[in-house]
């Protein structure tokens, strides 16, 4: 890395830390419990000496700083660790986006909807499943799963279940058959046909029921304080419908806006995390901040 590439991160890592101690210290923003911003940001600045876009070039050298200091914003913002996993970081034209990965997700889900645990569980052919709705609450209940060892095979997936448990011990449930999620993938830019949707489309599967599940519980949470009246967007939907490269940030750093990001892959394996990122990369692709 140049001197001067080193140099500008280091400044704007500075500057994301000067306006968070502002937010914080004028009340405008609660960070979690046991959080460091600083430790978030010194590894987020390791992680992006490594992200390049589609054409390997390092993503220091090709994005706004203005972007670069929106993207570090949006991980403190919402209490994210990159070195955990929890988000990675991608160029869209000269523009750096974080996007909360899969476990970040599950982690934000956990910190401010009152979720204790996630699970998620493929279904196969031949699997006995049920399930019904309580009417009272609105919520889905499985009543009944069924599944020999025999029937486990990714590529005769029929769907998948994820089941929300919450503190107070009550549950909720998603549950998507095959058609549906199938849908849901051709919004990325893969189509579903990434070598991880190839390879594992249980396990692909599973982290869409999830998304769908933990992105109700995200959004209706009444924990908002946490992110300042940010709000939380369906990035597929909005980068399909909008040119990735006019929308990756809606204002250059004021720092005063922000749009934050969504969406990504379990801790089933750390290749398959990088595979299945293409799905969500339209114009580049991001180094081991996965």
């Amino acid at each position: 890395m140049s001197t001067q590439i080193k140099k500008f991160t280091e400044d704007t890592v500075g500057t994301v830390l000067a306006k968070v101690a502002q937010f914080s210290s004028e009340g405008g923003l609660k960070l979690p419990d046991n959080y460091s911003a600083e430790n978030a940001l010194r590894s987020a600045f390791l992680i992006l000496q490594e992200t390049v876009d589609l054409n390997k070039r390092p993503a220091l050298e090709v994005c706004t700083k203005e972007s670069v200091a929106n993207a570090l914003l949006d991980t403190v913002l919402q209490g994210l660790s990159p070195s955990k996993k929890q988000c990675y970081y991608i160029v869209y034209g000269n523009k750096l986006v974080m996007q909360r990965s899969y476990m970040g997700t599950m982690a934000v889900g956990k910190r401010v909807a009152g979720i204790k645990e996630v699970v998620a569980i493929a279904i196969y052919e031949n699997d006995v499943f049920e399930y019904a709705f309580d009417f009272q609450t609105g919520r889905k209940n499985i009543t009944k799963h069924d599944q020999n060892f025999e029937n486990i095979n990714p590529q005769k997936v029929k769907g998948a279940y994820a089941i929300a448990i919450f503190n107070d011990g009550t549950t909720d449930a998603e549950v998507m058959n095959m058609e549906q999620i199938r849908t849901a993938w051709e919004m990325g830019k893969a189509k579903g046909n990434s070598p991880a949707h190839q390879k594992f489309p249980d396990e692909m599967a599973k982290k869409t029921v999830v998304s769908r599940l933990l992105k109700t519980k995200i959004g209706s949470s009444d924990d908002s304080d946490l992110f300042d009246e940010i709000e939380i967007i369906d990035t597929t939907a909005a980068y399909v419908e909008n040119e990735v490269t006019q929308n990756a940030n809606k204002e250059t750093l004021d720092i005063d806006s922000e749009d934050v990001i969504e969406n990504e892959i379990a801790s089933y394996d750390v290749e398959v995390e990088e595979i299945e990122n293409e799905e969500e990369q339209p114009v580049a692709t991001s180094g081991p901040g996965f």
